[in-house]
């Protein structure tokens, strides 16, 4: 029997999966396996039934059209995706996922599509797209602070209030292209615009995303057995290769 048990919740993946953004969670899934940690990992589409006491969300990106029908029905759960996020559960956001965190995405010459707020940030439609490798810096995660990853995006998010950046861009454009940031964060919950995907190239940062829901779940400073990480760091150094 496995000394610990984390749920997942994925959100919405019949609409928000470009990008081979699964890979995020077939990384979590055996990272956990290969530690002995029961993961059960439940998808959520529209029309189920989400309930209380999940320790990680992920919600992947997608085109705008099937944006607008997730941030309809995200609005739905906004109440219980709140308490949950105050609760200490932990959020991963991709993409257009991740703009749907924040309070709005505002796309060219349509309506604003409205999001959960669990993150203070707003994100409008740029004129221009960002493309390329991405290099970032992220200083509180004491194993390795180098983030690395893919973005694609024309949407410009910015950040207020105490949501602080994910990271800070070293190559690549990040939020906006302007101040240098790449991502938010606010208590439990991360959002990005690093595909990839990002956390096959950055298992330290799933490894700490695994820590956290560990804490929340059980209140104790959960130290992770290490893994052979020989092959993601390859991975990982490639992307950074590139970026210089």
């Amino acid at each position: 029997m496995a000394k610990f048990k984390l749920k997942l919740v994925h959100l919405y993946p019949l609409f928000l999966n470009l990008y081979g953004d699964i890979g995020n969670i077939i990384t979590l899934q055996k990272r956990c396996e290969w530690r002995g940690i029961e993961l059960d990992i439940q998808q959520f589409n529209i029309g189920d039934k989400l309930e209380e006491g999940t320790d990680i969300f992920f919600i992947g990106g997608g085109q705008d059209r099937q944006q607008v029908e997730v941030s309809q029905e995200l609005q739905k759960y906004k109440s219980l995706l709140t308490q949950e996020y105050e609760n200490n559960s932990v959020f991963l956001g991709i993409c257009g996922g991740y703009q749907l965190m924040g309070e709005y995405y505002q796309p060219h010459d349509a309506e604003r599509l409205e999001g959960i707020s669990i993150l203070d940030a707003y994100t409008v439609a740029g004129s221009n797209r960002f493309i390329g490798n991405v290099t970032a810096e992220a200083d509180y995660i004491q194993e390795k602070n180098t983030l690395v990853g893919f973005e694609n995006h024309s949407g410009l998010t910015y950040l207020r209030g105490d949501t602080t950046p994910m990271a800070t861009i070293v190559v690549g454009n990040g939020n906006n292209g302007i101040d240098k940031t790449e991502g938010a964060r606010s208590k439990n919950a991360f959002g990005t615009y690093l595909h990839g995907s990002f956390l096959p190239k950055n298992p330290h940062f799933a490894d700490y995303l695994i820590k956290l829901a560990l804490q929340k779940k059980y209140k104790d400073n959960i130290e992770l057995e290490p893994l052979d990480d020989s092959i993601e760091i390859k991975a990982h150094e490639s992307v950074l290769e590139k970026a210089y």
